[in-house]
């Protein structure tokens, strides 16, 4: 019985990304992948971002991100440049032309959430929802929560599995291992 909340999320939100991606694609020709990195763009400092930070917020691999961005290149939605503060590193820009895809398909997405999940839940219960998935998201990340341990205080935030029970690998993107710290 106590998984039967999580087998509903993993449900809702296999669904309901597969929605989101099928409509984005046939309005405006991007996945929900893409338009998600062209957000994030959007909302970095000058419209630009690190290949490694970009990837840790779409929460895709590096050879992912690197696919991805190619992608986004060759529409000229994004540019990759060499990054101002280490010549070794490459960063993704957000052009115009991706500026203004991003604000057409954004219309396409919102009315997608509100259709799909802000209509279907109880407007009361939406703030439970925001609470608990906030302290999923914090607890698979631990370094994110300063009431949760980090690794730069010596403890271990890995729970042991013999304690209460529970598995502890954590979703993709964030990677944490006994000794190595979480990687978020």
């Amino acid at each position: 019985p106590r998984l039967g909340a999580w087998r509903s999320f993993l449900e809702a939100h296999a669904r309901l990304a597969r929605r989101l991606d099928d409509e984005l694609r046939a309005s405006h020709g991007i996945s929900l992948a893409e338009y998600d990195a062209l957000l994030q763009l959007a909302r970095a400092p000058g419209r630009r971002l690190r290949m490694n930070q970009l990837a840790d917020r779409v929460i895709l691999s590096r050879s992912g991100i690197t696919r991805l961005v190619d992608r986004l290149e060759a529409a000229g939605l994004v540019e990759r440049r060499s990054c101002p503060t280490d010549a070794r590193g490459a960063e993704a820009v957000l052009t115009e032309a991706g500026l203004e895809r991003l604000r057409r398909a954004a219309r396409t997405h919102l009315a997608g959430i509100e259709r799909y999940f802000v209509s279907v839940v109880d407007p009361t219960d939406l703030p439970t929802i925001e609470r608990a998935l906030g302290a999923v998201a914090r607890r698979a990340c631990p370094g994110t929560d300063p009431a949760l341990p980090s690794v730069e205080d010596g403890s271990d935030p890995t729970p042991d599995p013999a304690e209460d029970g529970r598995p502890t690998a954590g979703p993709a993107g964030c990677r944490a291992s006994r000794g190595a710290g979480p990687s978020c």
